[in-house]
């Protein structure tokens, strides 16, 4: 097996290099690569865009302007881990602007690519040893659809 790691293709019907710049915009460790463009030989109008190579946060993605016969749903999502409520609200938030409001986090963008938006502290509430609290916190959790940090904390401490 490789042990360079995976590229993700994301499938657009036209919208692969609007959309790498608008994740551009938002992670700031990240970079747009290669452009390459349909030849004379289609299936696209030539000069077109057919994939953008873009990295965000050290993840490789190519956009394949592929057409209309696949759509994005959220049996697929990419999760990011926010360090604090700041993070979480401006991934929230950017993801969001276009797009649709999901549950627990989750967040559907302009382009149907779902999202999970996760405070780094979540996985150990809702892990926790003590049962009530790890309840407690899961059940916070799913009655949310942006995180919010402090309500989770709360939720775990029984107050």
């Amino acid at each position: 097996m490789t042990s360079k790691g995976f590229t993700t293709c994301l499938w657009f019907d036209g919208q692969a290099e609007e959309a790498a710049n608008h994740y551009l915009s938002i992670f700031k460790d990240s970079k747009l690569g290669r452009i390459t463009r349909y030849t004379e030989a289609g299936p696209g109008p030539a000069g077109g865009v057919l994939v953008v190579e873009f990295e965000l946060n050290g993840q490789k993605f190519i956009g394949l302007n592929g057409g209309p016969q696949y759509k994005f749903n959220p049996a697929i999502s990419f999760q990011i881990m926010c360090a604090d409520q700041a993070e979480v609200d401006h991934y929230w938030d950017r993801l969001l602007d276009g797009g649709e409001p999901m549950a627990c986090g989750w967040v559907t963008d302009r382009y149907g690519v779902s999202w999970q938006v996760v405070p780094e502290v979540l996985p150990g509430l809702i892990s926790d040893p003590d049962p009530e609290k790890a309840t407690r916190t899961t059940a916070a959790m799913m009655s949310m659809v942006k995180l919010d940090i402090a309500a989770l904390l709360r939720a775990h401490a029984g107050d």
